[in-house]
């Protein structure tokens, strides 16, 4: 993070396509928080139940304790006055009421870390990540390897059956290497 904060309390987004290490990324930082004995307290969307109802948990099998939550309000009932760090996974996932949540906490003095895809299968922003992206101090726009090419990927592609996603296919289907891959800009097709 190269932003010199005076004062507690701000927004840390990590943004990118499947498969670019955001989950990774976000458990480097709750270990860091770890050794500087912050208190913290880690969410994930309920519906993200791939590798564990209870866990945040990265494609590589890294993980950390996180409360599963179906609405963004429900942060309020799992922090306390002391807790420093609030911090969400899949966001993308989570209602439009997250922004003002996080912008809340931030106000508060909090810490706030957001990781989620900044694009739906389609290429399209997803509105709740587009605000926090707008709104936060510091962003990490990671990027994975296009499986089609090998250029850097920014998109996530939703494979059925072996082939690209409709357009008019529904925006969340909850998946990992079964559903979706890495693809560039050129590489990254949807079926009209």
């Amino acid at each position: 993070m190269d932003l010199e904060i005076k004062k507690k309390g701000w927004i840390e987004v990590i943004a990118g396509p499947m498969f670019a290490g955001k989950s990774e990324e976000l458990l480097r930082r709750v270990r860091r928080l770890d050794y500087a004995k912050q208190k913290y307290v880690v969410f994930k969307p309920a519906i993200d139940t791939r590798y564990a109802k209870t866990e945040l948990v990265s494609h590589i099998k890294n993980k950390s304790k996180a409360i599963p939550i179906k609405k963004a309000h429900e942060i309020y009932k799992h922090i306390s006055y002391n807790t420093d760090v609030v911090i969400v996974d899949e966001a993308q996932f989570l209602d439009i009421e997250l922004v003002d949540i996080c912008e809340k906490l931030a106000n508060e003095g909090r810490r706030v870390i957001v990781a989620g895809l900044d694009m739906d299968f389609r290429g399209e922003t997803f509105e709740v990540m587009g605000k926090l992206l707008s709104k936060a101090e510091d962003v990490t726009k990671l990027t994975a390897i296009c499986m089609k090419c090998g250029a850097p990927a920014t998109r996530s592609q939703r494979i059925i059956n072996g082939k690209p996603a409709k357009y008019n296919d529904p925006i969340v289907v909850v998946g990992a290497e079964e559903a979706y891959e890495p693809r560039c800009r050129h590489c990254h097709e949807i079926k009209k």
